[in-house]
């Protein structure tokens, strides 16, 4: 009976491409996404104010921190974008040029255009 009164939660924070912090939590059933990131002591770790200042989410989709969390739920708090994605790839296929990138980098000898 005491066991249904718990859940087991993991919170994650990647600081750095390739570099994954983890704080496994055990918490009493109905917290929230708000309270495990404050039980976690990733706001002190990030330099925040408060959880709503972070982009947070459950399992790759976005959450709210009032939302309830279940047992072996994975709570996930988002980097900051610095670059917009789409400016990213608009640079990287600027500097590739379009005959070395995608679809048509590389050809058969001999073979005709786009093929």
């Amino acid at each position: 009976m005491a066991d249904e009164a718990l859940i087991r939660i993991c919170v994650v924070w990647s600081d750095a491409p390739r570099s994954v912090r983890e704080w496994h939590l055990v918490l009493s059933a109905g917290s929230t996404v708000e309270q495990a990131v404050v039980a976690s002591g990733a706001i002190e770790t990030l330099g925040v104010a408060a959880a709503r200042e972070l982009n947070l989410g459950v399992w790759g989709r976005k959450a709210s921190g009032d939302q309830v969390l279940r047992d072996q739920d994975r709570v996930e708090i988002y980097r900051w974008l610095t670059v917009d994605p789409k400016v990213a790839r608009r640079e990287r296929f600027r500097k590739q040029g379009a005959r070395n990138a995608g679809l048509f980098a590389t050809r058969r000898p001999g073979a005709k255009p786009g093929y």
